[in-house]
């Protein structure tokens, strides 16, 4: 039974379908804790064809803003949830997402990641990628995936 569950969010209304299953696993687990995870991507600039100039301190503020952005998300989040006997709080961590949420459960005693999937399938999976698969296969800890409502199977 899991007494730590990790939920990557991203901030979409998407990513937090998994929060009922959280509630659910967590009231009729006697979990410990909930941790809302939120990895914040370091600005970088694209090269190609055609580059803006922005400063370092332009960079910076891009990354404080979207930090906080961030930071102000999960404490909203965190102030309207409740499970019963399960401590809820909320980590951001600076980083690529896939990478830092298996590296934080792993480091972290977390015993079970539950996250929302897209349910992309095909190029459209490969053009964007999928972070729910990255952790699923790179992960040392269980993951509980939750397709998004509406998503279309496919291959």
């Amino acid at each position: 039974m899991p007494t730590k569950i990790l939920v990557p969010l991203d901030g979409s209304e998407l990513a937090e379908c998994v929060l009922p299953h959280v509630e659910a696993i967590a009231a009729g687990c006697g979990t410990a804790g909930v941790v809302f995870f939120r990895a914040v991507e370091p600005f970088v600039m694209a090269s190609g064809y055609y580059t803006a100039e922005i400063s370092g301190e332009e960079i910076q503020r891009i990354n404080a803003d979207n930090k906080s952005s961030a930071e102000k998300y999960l404490k909203k989040l965190v102030e309207r949830t409740k499970y019963p006997n399960a401590k809820v709080q909320s980590v951001i961590v600076t980083g690529k997402a896939a990478e830092t949420i298996t590296d934080y459960a792993k480091k972290n005693a977390v015993d079970l990641i539950a996250i929302a999937t897209h349910g992309r399938s095909g190029v459209s999976r490969w053009v964007w990628g999928s972070v729910a698969d990255r952790v699923l296969r790179s992960s040392c800890v269980p993951v509980l995936m939750i397709r998004a409502p509406g998503c279309e199977p496919g291959i």
